[in-house]
């Protein structure tokens, strides 16, 4: 019998220490996610009236915390209800101010009309082919539309990467989150999409993990 993972049971996890809820069962954060934002978040932090997206944003955990460390402005973007309300329950739980943030359901893109400085994005990105090498926790209790995507996992990446200059400001900043045998084929889009600089960093455990990228 397969176990519920452990923080759906307590119902939070601890995310650049801030309690993220966990109630509507969306993707438990990461510790590699983490890495990656809290350097986004020591970055962002140094400049000022600053407008954030969090993109594929499941719990809220990565724009809650852009929120609870910095003075930046965030909006959060998601597809499923469920997680639309998990981000409501998370903001309101960590006290943030409503005037900073709004909550939106949005596929990718689809009705956003603003540009933002920085796009922080962690989306779907395993290979359906790979679906045997998931723990069996993970396909047992966590949300696949969240995990998976097309057979190599870069169907909603590249879609991503397509439209997301045109929701940056000058100069704007993405840091996105993939699976390290991504890289390749992530930095030819990059080139065919003529952005003007982008940087493919390791995790904490030495892989390939996420890319800043800028306009």
């Amino acid at each position: 019998m397969v176990e519920i993972p452990k923080e759906y049971k307590d119902g939070f996890k601890i995310f650049l220490g801030q309690k993220i809820d966990l109630l509507k069962h969306p993707l438990i954060p990461r510790v590699e996610t983490e890495y990656w934002a809290d350097k986004a978040i020591k970055e962002i932090k140094k400049r000022e009236n600053i407008y954030c997206l969090d993109l594929f944003s499941g719990s809220g955990c990565i724009g809650s915390a852009v929120l609870k460390n910095t003075k930046a402005f965030c909006d959060f973007g998601e597809i499923e209800k469920d997680f639309l309300e998990q981000i409501k329950i998370n903001v309101e739980l960590l006290g943030i101010d409503s005037s900073r943030y709004n909550i939106f359901e949005t596929d990718i893109f689809s009705g956003i009309n603003k540009k933002y400085d920085y796009i922080l994005a962690n989306p779907p990105y395993v290979a359906e082919r790979r679906m045997n090498d998931v723990g069996v926790d993970v396909m047992a209790f966590e949300p696949k539309i969240a995990l998976f995507s097309g057979g190599d996992g870069m169907d909603i990446i590249k879609v991503f990467l397509n439209e997301a200059k045109n929701y940056l400001k000058e100069n704007g900043i993405i840091f996105l989150e993939f699976d390290p045998q991504q890289e390749k084929e992530i930095g030819n889009i990059l080139k065919r999409n003529n952005y003007s600089h982008f940087e493919f960093f390791c995790d904490q455990f030495g892989l390939v993990r996420f890319a800043r990228i800028v306009l």
